[in-house]
């Protein structure tokens, strides 16, 4: 941890500075164009994959708290010892791959319900135009699960937003980095090794991104951050990156 680096320090004012934005009166405004919304959802626009990382849940604090405390305590290590533009480079990298697999996820609940509500005798356009105009069918239910009716929804009309994918990729590169340092669960106040305990958490994610409970957390956006951060760190130590780093 130790004082706060240089694009740390910028990545958190961004953050926050949005974050009031946010809670005094803009909050629709940004999240209609800067979260991430699904490619079909009227509201989508290319930036989205980056411009979702500087926004977060507007109806409290503790998303953006967690996210930020993360970037600085497992983020400042890693800015000291790759220097300030690798660091951006791998984190940002790490933001859009979360971007991409929940976006890949996404495609995959709602074309899961599409199919099933295509059943009815509804075209597909048809479907789509209805949730573009924010409304459904209660009928949807009697053709699937809640479940999969829930997330077919939530695939169209809940957009992602926050810092956690690439901030999941920083803590894999921390723990390739520290892998003896211990750390400890809020839930579980045990010491636990960092190659211990980023791999229970990615395992967490997994497990709630494929079961039926939504959770309102974009588990697919924290392990596409953490596999980015994964191969990057393997591929960088394979060839040795940091022996050639272009801010040395």
């Amino acid at each position: 941890m130790g004082r706060l680096t240089e694009a740390i320090k910028h990545l958190i004012i961004i953050n926050v500075l949005l974050f009031i934005a946010g809670i005094t009166g803009l909050g629709d405004t940004l999240y209609q164009y800067f979260a991430l919304w699904f490619p079909e959802n009227p509201n989508f626009q290319w930036w989205q994959v980056v411009s979702h990382m500087f926004l977060h849940d507007f109806s409290g604090f503790f998303h953006i708290l967690f996210n930020m405390y993360a970037l600085w305590a497992f983020g400042s290590p890693l800015e000291r010892m790759w220097g300030r533009n690798k660091f951006l480079f791998f984190y940002f990298s790490a933001g859009i791959g979360a971007a991409l697999l929940h976006t890949l996820a996404n495609y995959y609940f709602f074309n899961q319900g599409l199919d099933l509500i295509a059943t009815s005798g509804l075209s597909k356009e048809s479907v789509i135009d209805i949730l573009a105009s924010g409304r459904y069918s209660p009928d949807w239910y009697n053709l699937a699960s809640q479940g999969t009716i829930d997330r077919f929804m939530a695939s169209f009309n809940a957009p992602a937003v926050g810092a956690s994918g690439a901030v999941y990729g920083v803590l894999v590169a921390f723990a390739f980095m520290f892998p003896r340092a211990e750390l400890m669960l809020i839930f579980l106040p045990v010491p636990i090794k960092a190659k211990y305990f980023v791999p229970l958490l990615i395992l967490g994610d997994i497990i709630f991104g494929f079961s039926n409970v939504n959770t309102g957390i974009a588990h697919f956006a924290h392990v596409g951050g953490a596999l980015i951060g994964f191969i990057m760190m393997w591929y960088w130590k394979k060839n040795q990156f940091n022996k050639n780093r272009w801010d040395n």
